[in-house]
């Protein structure tokens, strides 16, 4: 991983995308994108995250938050380490999973090439955090998340993504609660 990429600013916000190992397209089924977005809304309730911005695609997410309590890498790899197990567990026990076997042997795979790693390893390593430095940057990356879907051949507007927070600012029904960035107008 390069090193151009760590959270050098504890008190500042960040754009950050994080993967499925090899990319498997995970986030398929409602019970999935619950455990993300369930994990998401604890954060922001007990963890001192501030969520700007979201988009959970089926093999990735992407973030623009702060920590309030000024560690977002630690707050980040907690994140990560829950919804981790708790996705490895939704997909042992979803009766219709269909690709059960094939998806937790790639997990488990990816497992065995990190020393890090017990049994599983569900996300990728590396986050790509950028800090957000200016309001053309965040600009920037908020366009970027709530086009994803869109870029993606999903849907035809980024409000359409039933897992982003285009859908919070379009003033929809929407899966999170997002926070207030202050100075987006």
């Amino acid at each position: 991983m390069s090193r151009k990429y760590k959270f050098h600013n504890g008190s500042a916000a960040y754009f950050i995308s994080f993967a499925v190992v090899n990319w498997i397209d995970v986030f398929t089924r409602p019970a999935y994108f619950k455990v993300i977005t369930d994990s998401l809304d604890y954060c922001r309730n007990n963890k001192g995250m501030a969520l700007f911005a979201y988009c959970i695609m089926p093999s990735h997410i992407h973030l623009l938050f702060r920590d309030d309590n000024e560690n977002p890498s630690g707050l980040l790899r907690d994140f990560k380490g829950f919804t981790s197990k708790k996705m490895i567990a939704a997909i042992m026990e979803h009766p219709q999973e269909s690709r059960r076997e094939w998806m937790l042997w790639m997990f488990k795979r990816a497992g065995t090439k990190n020393s890090n790693v017990k049994e599983y390893q569900f996300w990728q390593q590396n986050n790509h955090p950028i800090e957000l430095w200016s309001t053309p940057v965040i600009k920037e990356k908020f366009n970027y998340i709530h086009n994803n879907p869109v870029v993606a051949g999903l849907v035809m507007e980024p409000w359409d993504w039933k897992h982003s927070s285009a859908r919070n600012y379009a003033e929809l029904d929407a899966v999170i609660p997002i926070d207030d960035i202050g100075f987006l107008g």
